[in-house]
């Protein structure tokens, strides 16, 4: 049971910094920073967007994009470290 809790954390702290980057990216190619002509910068973003896109639309949904800013990014940050504390404070006394 402690090994499925370990392999959970690891996969919230994972696509969390699969989101970070993803919002990372998204402002270096609004920006011209990075090219996306660039075959594995492209493919990079691509893999991104469609591990964060599914979650984000849905809070776009909720949250409208105010003066230009596009806010899902925090807010599932945000969801996502809540969700992971939330889960350590139900299920870590019963494992440690």
């Amino acid at each position: 049971m402690k090994s499925l809790f370990i392999l959970l954390d690891s996969l919230f702290q994972l696509y969390l910094w699969i989101v970070i980057i993803n919002a990372i990216l998204g402002w270096l190619v609004t920006f011209n920073i990075i090219n996306t002509s660039n075959r594995f910068i492209y493919s990079l973003i691509e893999f991104s967007y469609r591990l964060t896109e599914p979650v984000l639309r849905k809070i776009r949904m909720v949250l409208p994009i105010i003066a230009s800013i596009d806010f899902s990014p925090v807010v599932l940050v945000l969801g996502l470290i809540f969700i992971r504390n939330l889960f350590f404070e139900l299920f870590a006394p019963y494992l440690f």
